[in-house]
């Protein structure tokens, strides 16, 4: 049997990291930890970790000998936190957009019910952070 973290028995099939390329792992990695408001974590091996919170970890991974092709990677935020993360990116001086083709700059979108917006990392992969999952059918 297969057992988490905590040792509780999985039952589903659940996401448990993903590794995020980066040119630089440490920048990438303070950055999205900081207008997430998250703490990077100790190394592991070649990665530097980012806990979620939910039993998932971003593995940032340098990549040095190719251009990092960037990625797109959604983020579920509380409500009550969006406006600080908004604030935390207006106050790095990062763009951020209603839509994914960033073409309405300065603004938020209300899909769902919720907020959401979308801005680049360093290495130019497309972030999200949004308040409600999208409805799928």
């Amino acid at each position: 049997m297969t057992h988490d973290q905590h040792g509780h028995s999985v039952t589903t099939v659940q996401l448990n990291h993903t590794i995020v390329y980066a040119t630089d792992r440490r920048r990438s990695a303070e950055f999205i930890a900081g207008i997430l408001g998250l703490e990077v974590g100790a190394p592991f091996g070649p990665f530097l970790p980012i806990d979620l919170g939910n039993g998932v970890t971003l593995d940032y991974f340098e990549r040095r000998d190719e251009p990092v092709q960037p990625q797109h990677y959604a983020f579920l935020v509380p409500e009550g936190r969006f406006a600080e993360m908004i604030a935390r990116l207006e106050a790095a001086g990062v763009a951020y957009y209603a839509d994914p083709h960033h073409s309405e700059p300065g603004r938020t979108n209300d899909l769902f019910g919720g907020h959401g917006a979308y801005f680049d990392d360093p290495d130019g992969h497309n972030m999200e952070i949004m308040t409600r999952p999208y409805a799928r059918p």
